[in-house]
């Protein structure tokens, strides 16, 4: 270092510090939060999973008032919906066992565990491994639980079948705006004697008043089913293709985004398939051409201020994925949606 005044004064503040020695008032919360015994940290590979490391509140869902939460995290492990390779119902699982993920988002600049009370809840318990139709019935009447009690929440799938459950809780009141990140458009009708298939949630949502669809976008989808997605077009949402992504760039896509949802209530959906199989290989029907993590994160960042009232993360199959990156990339989207609702308990940003 050239300036040797500056280098003793470095010296002075730092040679000694220790690791949980932070100086500056935003980051100390942070480090207050994360070093309770001084410079001892708890290890990120020990101890029981949950998502992103929060509190488990295993008897939660027991209180009607969620334990006073005010976001919960639940899993919700079921692919009896899927149209190709099963697995997703270890998403959860493999997600919560994804250990190096937050606690600070560093853009957003917002530790989300400080401005919200959050616990990972568990799992929808489910009557049969069996009974498709009986998990939607046990999804949605647990949702409407969550929601009747004034929490938002925030699901790891399992595969895109149970966002239609989901919203059936979410968008009971009122049809809600989404933001919906995909390799599909999942608006295809029944087949085979099965509405509760991963393809078509979102065709049933608009058709039953859940959603409304002139204030829903649609990012990332590709693919050779793209004749099977006329629903989405025909009934008003706004459809952005992936090799339109990186032409149009994520500012004007974000602005299209505000633009079309606008200040009311908005869902926000994230189907890992959106990515590119590059990135995340661990999926049921992956599709060439998606997204890049670093785009994906972009985005989900530029929604922050929406008024958020719930989100997912689906289809992550694990097995198919021996790096692990898929759940990793989960891990980190929910993280983000997170981020996302703790925003809104926050004053000011940490």
């Amino acid at each position: 270092m050239s300036d040797p005044a500056r280098l003793s004064a470095l010296r002075q503040k730092y040679a000694n510090a220790k690791g949980s020695d932070v100086f500056d008032p935003a980051f100390r919360a942070i480090a207050d939060a994360q070093f309770p015994e001084g410079d001892r940290r708890l290890q990120p590979y020990a101890g029981v999973p949950t998502f992103l490391d929060l509190p488990y509140a295993a008897d939660a869902a027991t209180r009607e008032d969620f334990g006073g939460l005010d976001v919960a995290l639940i899993g919700v492990p079921m692919d009896l919906g899927v149209t190709n390779r099963s697995g997703a119902r270890f998403g959860p699982r493999a997600v919560r066992m994804v250990e190096r993920v937050g606690p600070y988002n560093h853009v957003l600049r917002r530790m989300p565990g400080l401005h919200c009370k959050a616990a990972d809840i568990g799992d929808v318990p489910f009557r049969s491994r069996y009974s498709l139709d009986r998990s939607h019935e046990d999804i949605q009447a647990f949702f409407h639980r969550v929601v009747q009690a004034g929490v938002i929440p925030l699901a790891v799938g399992g595969d895109h079948s149970i966002s239609y459950s989901i919203l059936k809780a979410v968008g009971a009141r009122q049809p809600v705006g989404m933001v919906h990140f995909d390799a599909h458009c999942d608006t295809a009708g029944d087949y085979e004697g099965a509405k509760f298939h991963h393809g078509g949630p979102f065709r049933h949502a608009v058709l039953e008043g859940l959603i409304d669809p002139e204030r829903c976008v649609q990012i990332g989808i590709r693919g050779s089913a793209e004749y099977l997605w006329e629903f989405s077009q025909e009934a008003g949402m706004t459809v952005i293709h992936g090799e339109e992504v990186p032409k149009l760039g994520t500012a004007a896509i974000l602005e299209t985004v505000r633009r079309v949802v606008g200040d009311g209530p908005v869902y926000v959906t994230f189907d890992v398939d959106c990515l590119d199989p590059a990135f995340a290989p661990g999926t049921g029907t992956p599709e060439i051409g998606g997204l890049t993590t670093r785009e994906a994160l972009e985005l989900l960042r530029g929604l922050d201020g929406l008024n958020i009232i719930g989100g997912d993360v689906v289809e992550v199959a694990p097995q198919y994925d021996p790096t692990t990156n898929t759940a990793h990339a989960a891990a980190q989207i929910l993280f983000e949606l997170f981020s996302l609702v703790a925003g809104r308990f926050a004053a000011t940003p940490a």
